[in-house]
């Protein structure tokens, strides 16, 4: 039985965190969600919420990434004057 057809004891809660605005690349700032996402969460099995919350921390950590700076960067020294 892979992990999909298990059993949910409690509902997959809604990724939202209050930050409804969009990215450039059209997914919500706050959870990570693509506008379809967010507006079909409602009719979505269960599977399919674990799946976009899985999508939605894929999109999220491949952010940070991106976002990261250089490690080889020389840290830079604040003026004193």
């Amino acid at each position: 039985m892979c992990v999909a057809e298990q059993l949910e004891f409690f509902p997959v809660q809604s990724p939202c965190r209050g930050i409804c605005q969009s990215d450039e690349r059209g997914f919500c700032r706050g959870c990570m969600r693509s506008r379809d996402e967010r507006f079909n969460w409602q009719t979505m099995s269960d599977a399919q919420k674990q799946d976009v919350i899985r999508l939605c921390r894929q999109r999220l950590l491949r952010k940070l990434r991106a976002n990261k700076p250089s490690e080889t960067e020389e840290p830079q020294q604040p003026s004193l004057f």
